[in-house]
């Protein structure tokens, strides 16, 4: 599995697949990040990599103490799951 990169040019976290990305889109400012898009290529959905990739993003707020803003459907859907960064959202 390759690793997770902060496209911070691209405002992006993502997982390159054999050339193909899973990423979550992002704003981020001096308090908050807001996690606005996910998307996982149609062949790809169905193996927790979107997962990954969201919990990456988490990791990363929790690391600079910011407060995610989840405006994506799955990020709130991740949340439900993963109630221990509840705590971090808004």
């Amino acid at each position: 599995m390759n690793e997770i990169i902060n496209d911070k040019q691209g405002s992006r976290f993502v997982l390159d697949v054999d050339g193909l990305e899973v990423y979550v889109l992002y704003a981020e400012d001096k308090e908050t990040i807001d996690l606005y898009s996910t998307y996982t290529p149609p062949q790809l959905r169905g193996q927790g990599l979107a997962e990954k990739v969201v919990l990456a993003a988490f990791e990363y707020a929790k690391e600079k103490n910011f407060k995610v803003i989840p405006s994506c459907w799955y990020v709130r859907k991740f949340l439900d799951k993963h109630i221990e960064y509840q705590n971090i959202s808004i």
